[in-house]
């Protein structure tokens, strides 16, 4: 896991709790991407947490960007987000470049 890795779970952990948390980054998929030419990385998220319970989809990962704003779009480009609640079944990842 890269250390950027390490500071977006810091993040998100700090901020929604998660019972469950994985990032993945796919930073060299990407690379020559236009975006990516700075610097900035491609990330998937998939975070698991009861503060999504009753939210939509868009005030999900409104919360995950939030969490994560001190390092868009310098150190993330991309980011895509699976943002449930316990119980709940996973949905696809939206992919969102910043």
């Amino acid at each position: 896991m890269t250390e950027r890795c390490t500071r977006i779970e810091a993040m998100l952990a700090a901020a929604l709790e998660p019972l469950h948390l994985e990032v993945v980054d796919d930073s060299a998929a990407h690379a020559g991407h236009a975006g990516a030419q700075g610097g900035a990385g491609h990330y998937r998220v998939r975070i698991l947490s009861e503060k999504f319970r009753g939210l939509p989809v868009l005030a999900r990962h409104r919360l995950v960007y939030e969490a994560l704003r001190p390092l868009i779009p310098e150190e993330i480009h991309a980011l895509g987000i699976e943002a449930d609640a316990p119980g709940e079944r996973a949905s696809p990842p939206t992919f969102i470049d910043t």
